[in-house]
């Protein structure tokens, strides 16, 4: 696992900092196991924003719903990712901003060929629980 970085002031540094690493790890098992209601479960309701690894930009959760609901089934025939936290950036108390590590699996959970992604997350805790509000993934090419 790499090392986590942390920087701001959370309310409660230590839940906060597991609870969005907990975050992280769902996002996973949603991807990992097909699962388009738990992923969703993970994004506000109020106006979020998905940019995918590929560009395309999904604004609401509506949409964002539709999109996944379409793609991530059958996904994971040819393979997934692993997603680990590599910094947490406490913008305030109650919005973080979150560099992912996103590594590409093959279907039996082995390193695969491809490119890596970076996600990075904008999150909002509401009500106590943090969720996604804004997210861009991105395909890492070393020749750029």
């Amino acid at each position: 696992m790499m090392n986590l970085e942390i920087f701001g002031v959370a309310d409660d540094p230590q839940s906060d900092v597991d609870a969005i690493v907990g975050l992280v790890a769902a996002v996973q098992e949603a991807q990992q196991n097909e699962q388009v209601e738990a992923f969703l479960s993970l994004f506000r309701k109020a106006d979020p924003v998905w940019t995918t690894g590929h560009g395309k930009r999904l604004s609401g959760w509506e949409t964002i719903h539709d999109f996944t609901a379409q793609v991530l089934p059958g996904s994971t025939q040819y393979g997934t990712a692993a997603y680990t936290p590599v910094r947490i950036l406490f913008i305030r108390p109650d919005v973080a901003a979150v560099n992912v590590h996103q590594v590409p699996l093959t279907p039996d959970g082995t390193p695969a060929d491809g490119p890596e992604g970076r996600p990075f997350y904008i999150l909002a805790k509401e009500e106590g629980l943090w969720k996604i509000a804004a997210a861009q993934n991105t395909q890492v090419f070393e020749n750029l």
